[in-house]
């Protein structure tokens, strides 16, 4: 399957609600790592995932643009939507830009990975500012507890001396 089938794919599972076949783009053991749910590993994992999606959201809409692939490692740039069904913004189109990175092998992704603006996101969504904040700080003492986190951490401290 081209980068491009298997981004359509995953797309239409997503607005779909077609749990299964998401998780069937993925390898056995495979990692999505969603920027607000965390990781999630093999199969089970990814379509519980997708399944807790749209408790929060219905009528979702994934565009990738600008694909690009090599080596096993696909990126591409995507503008996503959905309705929420969040108690703070119930019925309001919610909807934001990032960057994924996909690990392919065999076909299958090994790894999925995303990135774009979580506070954006949250203010969208409608969450009070003390909220935003909260949210916010767990996921930058996340990033400080990550492997790379923690080697740019110490490398920051042996620069400085």
């Amino acid at each position: 399957m081209s980068f491009q089938a298997l981004l359509d794919r995953f797309a239409a599972a997503v607005g779909a609600h077609d749990s299964p076949g998401l998780a069937a783009l993925f390898a056995e053991n495979g990692c999505y790592d969603d920027y607000f749910f965390g990781e999630h590993h093999g199969r089970a994992e990814i379509a519980e995932m997708l399944d807790r999606f749209h408790v929060g959201g219905e009528q979702f809409c994934w565009q990738f643009t600008d694909p690009v692939f090599a080596d096993g490692v696909g990126y591409a740039s995507y503008c996503f939507s959905y309705l929420s069904r969040e108690p703070e913004s119930a019925g309001r189109l919610m909807m934001f830009d990032g960057m994924s990175r996909f690990r392919i092998r065999d076909g299958l992704i090994t790894h999925y990975a995303e990135a774009f603006d979580r506070g954006m996101a949250f203010v969208r969504l409608g969450y009070p500012a003390g909220k935003v904040m909260k949210l916010l700080e767990r996921y930058g003492r996340a990033l400080d507890d990550r492997p790379v986190g923690r080697a740019h951490l110490e490398y920051r401290a042996r620069v400085r001396g």
